[in-house]
């Protein structure tokens, strides 16, 4: 008995109650946006020192921020925008990077490691410094204030993170399977295409989950490259439309915060399942 109770205690100490401390300081800032999201402008400017000033849940909730944010902006525009340059954005990135990351990781040919080492380098150079060459590259194809100044863009940070993720997959697969298709007749080709990309689709997934959500988070060259109204991004058109000079308004923000994280929330929770499905399926092939 007591050698259980130990275990138990030790259990709760090293595992829920710093698993539980993650959890709580990790949602906590989405649940304060979601109780703003729906707080009265009456209940969300009253002072801290009021003893019915309730900061973390509200007493009249309303959905007053979520008319007025698609009521008086273009938010479903952004959103369609949004979720069309992340899209194309993250195809570009992952049929590029795929290739890149396999050559690199199976083939065998002169300077090969610098080149992957120059790929890793260019991925940690700034956006700040990046968005003045790009921005005269932008101007001189006419492409300003349209989506494919992002789409062709953003491509610049995520192929070489993607092949950087994809290279150290590649390079965990053994090469036999290859080999043992093209002594079967299949081509180099057939033999990335049939074997070795099914087999990879863990890491396939893992790097377009993180292209998409880097792609549908950016914020700098969204700001630089769009200007009008109705071809901004949802991180870009929710601050601009509803940050006036000093004035904040905080409940549509909010709104517009939260409806923007949705849809990241749920292709995670769906290429998860994905993730784990392709994942047991290569184990047990």
């Amino acid at each position: 008995m007591a050698a259980v109770a130990g275990a138990r205690w030790k259990r709760w100490v090293f595992l829920y109650l710093p698993l539980g401390a993650f959890v709580v300081v990790t949602l906590f800032p989405f649940y304060y946006m979601a109780v703003t999201s729906i707080r009265p402008d009456q209940e969300m400017y009253i002072p801290w020192n009021r003893p019915n000033f309730a900061p973390f849940w509200t007493l009249r909730p309303t959905l007053e921020h979520f008319a007025l944010l698609f009521r008086e902006t273009l938010f479903v525009r952004w959103l369609l925008n949004t979720l069309m340059i992340s899209t194309l954005s993250t195809v570009i990135a992952l049929f590029c990077g795929l290739l890149a990351a396999y050559a690199l990781a199976r083939l065998r040919f002169p300077m090969g490691g610098t080149l992957g080492s120059g790929i890793f380098v260019t991925y940690l150079v700034p956006q700040t410094l990046l968005f003045i060459p790009l921005g005269e590259v932008i101007r001189n194809f006419h492409l300003g204030d349209t989506p494919w100044a992002l789409i062709l863009t953003y491509p610049t940070f995520l192929i070489p993170f993607c092949t950087w993720l994809l290279m150290g997959y590649f390079r965990t697969i053994p090469r036999e399977l290859e080999e043992c298709a093209q002594i079967d007749g299949a081509t180099r080709v057939q033999a990335m295409v049939r074997i070795i990309f099914p087999v990879a689709m863990p890491g396939i997934l893992s790097a377009g989950i993180f292209a998409f959500t880097h792609a549908w988070n950016e914020f700098i060259y969204a700001l630089v490259f769009l200007s009008s109204a109705q071809n901004k991004t949802i991180p870009v058109g929710v601050v601009s439309e509803l940050v006036r000079g000093d004035t904040f308004f905080w409940g549509p923000l909010m709104a517009g915060a939260l409806l923007g994280s949705v849809p990241v929330a749920f292709i995670y929770s769906f290429f998860v399942e994905q993730y784990v499905s392709a994942m047991t399926g290569a184990v047990k092939g």
